[in-house]
């Protein structure tokens, strides 16, 4: 499966996972290249950013985590449905408990 096909997972705070396409983030990335080394973006997609990710996935969550902000994917994400099964009748009865 190609790298730029693949999602990004994100699980946030209050336990939602959100997707958000790993082609949103290369683009990104291509972008701040092309424009820092003067080269196209075409060139700074395929011959740096793709080969980067391809061979490294820390690479994808380096960048999205370190430059780019929620508001460059909001757009783009997408809510992953869970088919986690609950028991709720045993998380009522043994579940964490917070009163506020």
């Amino acid at each position: 499966m190609d790298v730029l096909t693949r999602n990004y997972i994100v699980t946030m705070g209050n336990g939602q996972r959100w997707s958000i396409p790993v082609e949103r983030i290369a683009l990104n990335r291509a972008h701040y290249y092309a424009k820092k080394d003067g080269i196209s973006f075409d060139e700074s997609l395929k011959e740096d950013t793709w080969p980067l990710f391809e061979a490294d996935g820390f690479e994808i969550k380096d960048w999205a985590r370190n430059n780019m902000n929620w508001s460059d994917v909001k757009a783009h994400a997408k809510l992953v449905d869970t088919d986690d099964f609950c028991d709720f009748q045993e998380g009522w009865v043994d579940g964490e408990v917070t009163i506020i």
